[in-house]
C-alpha cells in the first residue's frame, strides 16, 4: 500500500514567518512549520510535500504537477482575496484542500474579508495562529484513513 500524499503550500510572503509583523504571525518560521507538519504526518504515514512562492504562476505549476495528491494544506496568503486562477487551478486539479490562515482574516482590513478558495475548500481555518497547520493535519489524517 503506498502512502498518502499530502501537499504543505503557502502563498506571498509566508517565507518571512517569523519576521514579518510577528504581533499577527508569531514568532515560528516557515521551516519550524514545514518540519512540524513534515513530523506529524511522518508518524501516521503519510508523505509530505512542502511548498511555498511568492509567485503565482509557479504555485499553479506545482499545484497541476502534483494534482494526484490525495489532499492539501494551502496558506494562500494575499492570493486568497485576489486570485481566481489559483481558485481555477484547484478547482481543476480537484484535490482537496483545507484553506488555513494565521490570523482572523475576518477581523481585519475589509478587503481581506473575502476568499475566492473558501467556497471550494473542504475546510478553513482562520485565526488559530500556527496552530492552525496542526489542526488541519489533524482532520486530513481523520478523512483519509
Amino acid at each position: 500500500m503506498s502512502k498518502k500524499k499530502i501537499l504543505l503550500v503557502n502563498g506571498p510572503n509566508l517565507n518571512l514567518l517569523g519576521k514579518r509583523e510577528p504581533e499577527i504571525y508569531g514568532s515560528q518560521t516557515l521551516a519550524d512549520i514545514e518540519a512540524e507538519t513534515g513530523a506529524f504526518f511522518e508518524a501516521r504515514g503519510f508523505d509530505l510535500i512542502p511548498f511555498q512562492s511568492n509567485h503565482e504562476g509557479k504555485l499553479i505549476d506545482f499545484l497541476q504537477t502534483h494534482a494526484d495528491a490525495d489532499y492539501l494544506i494551502l496558506n494562500p496568503g494575499g492570493l486568497t482575496h485576489t486570485s481566481v486562477v489559483l481558485r481555477d487551478a484547484l478547482a481543476g486539479t480537484q484535490v482537496p484542500f483545507i484553506e488555513v490562515h494565521i490570523s482572523n482574516i475576518h477581523a481585519r482590513e475589509s478587503f481581506r474579508h473575502h476568499s475566492f478558495l473558501s467556497a471550494i475548500a473542504a475546510g478553513v481555518i482562520v485565526g488559530c495562529g500556527v496552530q492552525g497547520y496542526r489542526l488541519a493535519a489533524e482532520l486530513i489524517v481523520q478523512r483519509v484513513s
